[in-house]
């Protein structure tokens, strides 16, 4: 594996071309300490056993798609599943794959630029998809920066699976969690969704003011509305430390696992988008380039 780290006066952030992961993500906490914010291995060779996507870039799919398949233009799809569900590309998808570091710019708002090139047909998705992916900072910032580009109509939904803790505390129940997020998409017992769309009043998952996390666990899917003065935002009086996530998605797909203490906000389309004809498009026609774009920005608590 080969090894990336960029740094401005405020962050630090480590690379690895494996699975285009982010390893290391370092900045000073409100009371000066360096703070790694993501969950990671310092051994980059454990990364190839990890089973939980840590940092890593999920596609060509991120999320589930539902009857082990899809169809394009009357074009049946198989795809590989476990109990009929297809998750996170299949059964080796780009977070397991070793990318092209293409470029690394260390000066003003330095950034590392990743390549991968998925073959027509691998883990059964048509067409050869060109991937770039972008980390830069930027002041206070981490932009996460997806494009991609095909030559046959294919679903991509991309985002990055970095598990966030802002103070290597054993426990999230402390931290505030607020979301501009007044749905979520409703999901079977096979965390499928329905194709329905929930409110979030009156539920655990509602987020719209700010509010400690508490016991609450997330496996969600929520909707983005951008009319909302706010965006997503967690902080920790801890360290205090706060991250907003931006992004020009419809979707935030939020995800505590219930191993260790972190968080996910997968920013991307919504699961299962091919087979749910009422949801946002999912499907890249050749000309198109795919876009998405997310900042993680951090500040302190006051």
């Amino acid at each position: 594996m080969n090894q990336v780290t960029i740094k401005n006066s405020f962050i630090t952030l480590t690379v690895l071309d494996y699975g285009a992961i982010i390893q290391k993500l370092v900045l000073k906490d409100k009371f000066g300490k360096a703070t790694n914010v993501v969950v990671g291995f310092e051994e980059p060779d454990k990364y190839l056993q990890d089973n939980k996507s840590l940092g890593a870039c999920i596609g060509r799919y991120a999320g589930r798609i539902s009857n082990s398949s899809f169809t394009i233009d009357g074009t049946h799809y198989p795809l590989f599943s476990k109990d009929g569900v297809h998750l996170h590309g299949g059964k080796e998808g780009f977070g397991k794959k070793t990318w092209n570091i293409e470029k690394v710019h260390d000066g003003e708002d330095p950034y590392v630029t990743l390549t991968y090139f998925s073959m027509d047909m691998e883990e059964g998705y048509p067409g050869n998809l060109s991937v770039r992916l972008t980390y830069k900072l930027i002041a206070t910032s981490l932009h996460i920066i997806h494009e991609a580009t095909t030559d046959k109509s294919t679903p991509v939904n991309l985002t990055n699976h970095s598990y966030f803790n802002l103070d290597g505390q054993k426990k999230l129940d402390h931290c505030d969690l607020q979301m501009p997020c007044p749905e979520f998409i409703e999901l079977d017992s096979k965390l499928m969704p329905t194709g329905k769309l929930v409110s979030v009043k009156g539920t655990e998952n509602d987020f719209l003011t700010n509010r400690t996390m508490g016991q609450t666990k997330l496996d969600t899917p929520f909707v983005i509305d951008t009319n909302l003065p706010f965006h997503t935002k967690l902080s920790s009086d801890r360290s205090g430390l706060s991250m907003e996530v931006i992004t020009n998605q419809p979707s935030i797909v939020v995800y505590t696992p219930p191993e260790f203490a972190a968080i996910c906000f997968e920013t991307q389309n919504f699961p299962d988008a091919p087979n749910q004809p009422n949801f946002p498009n999912s499907i890249l026609y050749p000309g198109e380039t795919y876009h998405n774009e997310t900042e993680y920005r951090f500040g302190f608590v006051t």
